[in-house]
């Protein structure tokens, strides 16, 4: 299974300070971010963030980067456009 989602972090460190703490709740998961995406404002301007494993739970991933004081939400099927 693989689920994406799109948060509002805009620095390498915090990227990765979530993404160790997702690795210590779900050992078995590939996990890796992209953050290509940030010039325009959350949530057309974001980052990646993509999960791949068995069960994921989007509530827990959500839940967990929120309470790290973050936007995060799974990524929507649109297209944004630079003005």
């Amino acid at each position: 299974m693989i689920e994406v989602f799109i948060t509002n972090i805009t620095k390498d460190y915090q990227a990765k300070k979530v993404i160790k703490q997702l690795y210590n709740r779900f050992l078995d998961f590939k996990i890796d971010y992209d953050l290509n995406e940030t010039v325009l404002h959350f949530p057309c301007g974001h980052t990646v963030i993509r999960l791949e494993g068995e069960r994921i739970s989007v509530e827990s991933i959500v839940q967990m980067v929120r309470q790290m004081g973050f936007e995060c939400q799974v990524m929507p099927d649109t297209i944004c456009v630079k003005n």
